[in-house]
């Protein structure tokens, strides 16, 4: 019987092999049939190696551009940033409530996007767009490159320091060096003869660009450039107010907000709202004015509650995804060495192996050793006295440093010295929480 092979790319350290009993007929069928392989939980598109252009990568769109004998594919993740205010109905508003809708939260953002694995080109103006495509044919055909004006030059340059911006203020080296490639792979006229990688020129003009138009946003009042420098961005992103609002009329939403958490069972939509609304206000209280954090939590309550414990927004990184998909990268590999074993240890570790939770812990527990650190100095056990850390409440009963909590009965977040969220399950949940409110919180 012909099978089908199929090499799945997630990333550089993760390939997978897969084989199928035929060919894929749709697309949808396709995509299960990875999603089950690689157990992926988050929405995805695919790209594949199309041999009609050396194996460079494309889309793919339509299930007969798959290779008719065997294919590579790569895994796109579809990372969706939830920054626009919720839909919900009238009956779970107050009245007074119903404006909240009304004002789009991304329009007190400027950076809402995550840095995309492939740079997407943005468009330059019309005379840029007609003397690039008309260029680029004629290098097509004999390899001359463009004799670039200084007038087009900055063109571009603005247009892409405009895109740049949209995913990050301060990019690195390697950013700006994605950018320039990206450019001269789709407009390959604009390749620098003499260069190594045809895109040095690029990268520096690039660099200067991005300095004098993030100059140009701090001289129109952009608030997250003028507080922030490369250094504390991450933490510091500080966006402006809504279009049409004030301080004012934020304050009295925190107010409200707080009212909403009184409540025994608060609105999550109405809270979450709010909490997108007032976004701007919470950052400027918490950059400027470094407000200690139980100032912060009597302010915002509603801040210290796992749903509202995001990241993305300050760093834009997907936290929770990064965190878990490189833990489970040791994760995989702590298994197999596990069903490795024999006799009595493999018996003993049975129950663990089954316990996803479990594992992410042993494996959070033994990093130390992966790392090569003293494990004695990486996880100190504490009774009294402590600034930050988490807090595990197990059963009754005496413990030492070497025990492994695998279960505790729940988890709590310390910071300066006060329990700040609590009644969290597992090692794992904890840690990744109080990554979320350092950055938010700038502790």
């Amino acid at each position: 019987m012909n099978t089908y092979k199929i090499r799945i790319v997630l990333n550089a350290d993760d390939v997978r092999k897969m084989t199928l009993e035929k060919r894929p007929q749709t697309l949808e069928e396709l995509q299960q049939k990875v999603k089950e392989k690689c157990t992926i939980t988050e929405d995805f598109h695919l790209m594949y190696e199309d041999p009609d252009f050396n194996n460079q990568l494309c889309n793919l769109e339509n299930i007969e551009d798959l290779p008719q004998e065997r294919a590579t594919l790569k895994v796109i993740p579809l990372v969706t940033c939830c920054l626009q205010p919720v839909s919900f109905r009238n009956e779970d508003l107050e009245s007074d409530d119903t404006d909240l809708v009304s004002l789009n939260s991304s329009s007190s953002s400027s950076r809402s996007e995550q840095w995309p694995e492939f740079f997407t080109i943005p468009k330059f103006p019309s005379d840029v767009e007609f003397r690039l495509h008309k260029v680029n044919m004629q290098y097509l055909k004999d390899g001359t490159p463009l004799d670039l004006p200084s007038d087009m030059k900055v063109a571009i340059n603005a247009k892409l320091a405009e895109a740049i911006f949209k995913y990050d203020a301060y990019p690195s080296v390697d950013r700006f060096k994605s950018v320039a490639k990206a450019l001269i792979l789709k407009h390959p006229c604009l390749r620098e003869p003499g260069s190594p990688d045809g895109c040095s020129g690029w990268v520096n003009s690039l660099t200067f660009k991005m300095s004098n138009y993030r100059q140009k946003l701090r001289k129109s009042g952009c608030f997250e450039v003028e507080v922030n420098s490369k250094n504390l961005l991450p933490i510091n992103f500080l966006p402006n107010l809504p279009d049409g609002s004030t301080e004012e009329k934020l304050e009295e939403e925190r107010k409200e907000l707080i009212e909403e958490m009184k409540k025994r069972n608060p609105s999550d939509p109405v809270i979450k709202a709010k909490m997108n609304m007032t976004f701007p206000l919470q950052r400027q209280e918490i950059v400027n004015s470094a407000t200690p954090v139980k100032e912060v939590q009597a302010r915002w309550p509603a801040l210290f509650t796992e749903k509202q414990v995001e990241f993305y927004r300050i760093t834009t990184t997907n936290l929770e995804s990064d965190f878990y998909q490189t833990l489970d990268r040791y994760t995989l590999q702590l298994i197999k060495y596990f069903k490795s074993k024999k006799g009595t240890s493999r018996d003993k570790l049975a129950t663990i192996i089954n316990d996803i939770t479990k594992i992410r812990t042993l494996v959070l527990r033994g990093i130390s050793v992966i790392l090569g650190e003293d494990s004695s100095k990486f996880y100190l056990s504490c009774r009294r006295d402590i600034s930050v850390g988490i807090l595990l409440v197990t059963d009754d009963g005496p413990t030492t440093d070497e025990d492994l909590h695998l279960s505790p009965l729940s988890s709590s977040l310390i910071v300066e010295g006060d329990i700040i969220l609590d009644d969290m399950k597992s090692l794992p949940q904890a840690l990744l929480l109080l990554q979320a409110l350092k950055n938010r919180l700038s502790f």
